[in-house]
């Protein structure tokens, strides 16, 4: 969790331990190794020198929701020659921005239709690229939030496979908000069980040390330890450990 040569302890250092704590209790209540779990830490709208703080802590993934923010980050990351950052983007995404992804980012979690998981093969294509992505699905149905339908996501992932500059690696959903993470787990459960369909029909990529397939991006502050009773793989977090938007 915490690397050497990045001594981190501040408020964010103190906060990003206890979320690691709660993973590694419901890990272990789930019979699971914490290491299958890796935790996002959402840096949307945040500060630079917060980052540096998680940095310096350990927190070695970044989830970013914009595209220019992204980009704003990572040019001062590139600055101070800070390494070992992971960015995933996280956020909804437009297919005009996807060319500034390609290579920039680990995982794209939020594709949400056919036509953008095409038009990231055809930007990965033009750089001779392979770029790992989720399918989102709205599992919940909710009207603000984008994504597959449970219903059409084997198909939409079955046409997704096809394309050779994209690597499927799983699914990513956003479950309503709640006091109650205890209520989000039927959601959680459907998404599992889609992922297996998937994984059992071979519409996902294969096992990479990076990514145990498949991946299940389930799970934000106010859910992810019964996200992570449910079988996530990779946690969203950002008020747990940055604070509360401004």
């Amino acid at each position: 969790m915490r690397e050497a040569g990045y001594p981190g302890d501040g408020e964010i250092g103190e906060n990003l331990r206890r979320v690691q704590n709660r993973v590694e209790a419901a890990c272990r209540k789930a019979g699971r190794n914490p290491e299958e779990v890796t935790l996002i830490a959402v840096s949307k709208k945040k500060p630079w020198e917060a980052i540096r703080e998680a940095r310096a802590a350990g927190a070695a993934d970044f989830g970013e929701n914009y595209v220019q923010e992204l980009q704003e980050k990572q040019a001062i990351q590139e600055s101070e020659g800070m390494d070992g950052i992971r960015w995933h983007m996280i956020g909804h995404l437009q297919k005009n921005k996807v060319r500034f992804l390609i290579g920039r980012t680990v995982l794209i979690h939020s594709v949400d239709s056919i036509a953008l998981a095409e038009q990231v093969e055809k930007e990965s294509a033009k750089r001779d690229a392979v770029t790992d992505i989720l399918m989102e699905v709205n599992v919940a149905g909710e009207e603000s939030k984008w994504g597959f339908r449970p219903e059409n996501a084997l198909s939409g992932a079955a046409e997704i496979a096809k394309l050779a500059h994209v690597r499927l690696r799983g699914w990513m959903t956003s479950a309503p908000y709640t006091a109650d993470g205890e209520s989000n787990r039927p959601f959680f459960r459907e998404l599992r069980q889609l992922s297996e369909q998937a994984a059992e029909a071979g519409l996902l990529a294969e096992f990479d040390r990076n990514y145990p397939v498949p991946v299940l991006s389930m799970g934000m502050s106010c859910d992810y330890e019964a996200a992570v009773l449910e079988g996530a793989t990779m946690i969203r977090v950002g008020t747990e450990i940055f604070g509360e938007r401004g």
